[in-house]
């Protein structure tokens, strides 16, 4: 891996790792359980983009991945009382979003990935993870019903593209792309902004 996807993909794994440790201490789940949904919450999106890729887990020859998950379980465990996920969480995970959908998208240019896949591989990489922490906890999944996760991660992914297809310099993609992901979530936050939904 790159220096810079593998830096960003250390930085996505312990802001994901935060929110699902503290997701599982709100569902009062014993210290095996926040343990394992912080794993899954900050591992699944860069494990299937790999398994997609054809290429084994980042995770089974770099054990900084579970060092970041570690640090991010002790943060999220010695943080004050016991509170729902406040405006603090949704920061961090806003911008571990952010920081995946650049890492996955340029992962998956750097293996040839053409531009479609990276698209989708961007946001498998930031959303997976999320998804499936939110069904082993039992909670209505956010990426399905609010927030514009799914639309802001895309929009990103497409924005790094569209600026490399430029000749961008690499760092200006990706600082662009961020921006994109954290203005449309917090924009659909603030004014409570959802993608049409089915009557």
């Amino acid at each position: 891996m790159g220096s810079l996807v593998f830096t960003l993909d250390l930085v996505a794994t312990f802001a994901f790792a935060v929110v699902g440790a503290r997701i599982a201490i709100n569902r009062n789940m014993d210290y095996a359980g926040i343990i394992l949904i912080a794993l899954v919450a900050s591992l699944t999106g860069g494990t299937l983009r790999n398994i997609f890729l054809g290429i084994a887990p980042s995770w089974l020859d770099k054990y900084q991945y579970f060092l970041a998950v570690l640090a991010a379980v002790f943060f999220a465990v010695s943080a004050p009382a016991k509170k729902p996920v406040g405006l603090f969480i949704l920061s961090i995970d806003t911008f571990g979003l952010a920081v995946a959908v650049v890492s996955g998208t340029q992962f998956a240019l750097e293996k040839n990935a053409p531009f479609y896949s990276a698209a989708l591989l961007g946001v498998t990489t930031a959303v997976a993870g999320g998804l499936l922490r939110d069904v082993l906890c039992q909670v209505e999944p956010i990426l399905l019903h609010r927030e514009t996760i799914g639309t802001s991660s895309l929009l990103g992914a497409l924005t790094f593209l569209g600026l490399d297809a430029l000749s961008l310099a690499t760092g200006i993609s990706a600082v662009a792309a961020g921006t994109v992901v954290v203005a449309v979530r917090a924009l659909s936050i603030r004014f409570n902004l959802n993608l049409p939904r089915a009557k």
